[in-house]
């Protein structure tokens, strides 16, 4: 019964504008604090890193859609994961705009060189070119082009992306040593992608 009452609530045209505004509240509260200077010491650093927090958060939940649809049975779940998709990618491009502009002051040549000079940069940067092509046929008009079936293989890109994402917030930790969040965040990919796993093997999926 509770399901029923979650799907419908689901089903509400309100639902994607509510959204949307949830997971606009992260970048306007970036933007309110670089406004008023509440940032820290070091504003620019703050930005850049918050902006691929909120990226990584984004395929996490993203990749969290199916289970939770299979474990509540709020099937109603399926119509949002696009719109946390798109908005994932754009946290994305923000995230790589940010380090492009306030790191490298949009110097093409320091561009080349720092993603080359530096694994973790060159991981996430790929990471980012990887979710283009997801973002670009993340509408109905793109479903019906590809067809269902091929459009699905091309978002099991999702499946790669996390983990590379994963390993470039890794990477950038493990300068200062801290890999508390690092371990969290390993432990969700790891359940999300080892369901998938356990549900291939076992013929459920």
């Amino acid at each position: 019964m509770q399901a029923v009452l979650v799907n419908r609530l689901l089903a509400r045209p309100a639902v994607k504008p509510v959204l949307w505004l949830l997971l606009a509240l992260p970048a306007l509260g970036l933007l309110w604090g670089a406004v008023q200077n509440t940032l820290g010491a070091n504003p620019a650093e703050a930005l850049i890193r918050s902006l691929g927090d909120w990226t990584l958060r984004g395929l996490c939940l993203t990749l969290a859609i199916t289970p939770l649809r299979q474990w509540t049975g709020w099937h109603g779940l399926i119509r949002l994961r696009r719109n946390i998709g798109v908005a994932t990618f754009i946290y994305g491009c923000l995230h790589w705009l940010a380090y492009a502009w306030l790191d490298q002051g949009l110097d093409i040549d320091a561009l080349v060189k720092d993603v080359i000079k530096r694994p973790f940069i060159l991981v996430g940067t790929a990471a980012w070119l990887a979710m283009l092509p997801l973002a670009l046929t993340s509408f109905n008009a793109a479903i019906r082009a590809m067809g269902g079936r091929a459009w699905k293989d091309l978002h099991k890109v999702t499946y790669v992306i996390a983990p590379v994402a994963l390993l470039h917030f890794l990477w950038m930790k493990a300068g200062k040593q801290d890999f508390a969040e690092v371990t969290v965040y390993a432990l969700i990919v790891g359940v999300l992608l080892g369901w998938r796993w356990w549900r291939r093997q076992t013929g459920s999926a």
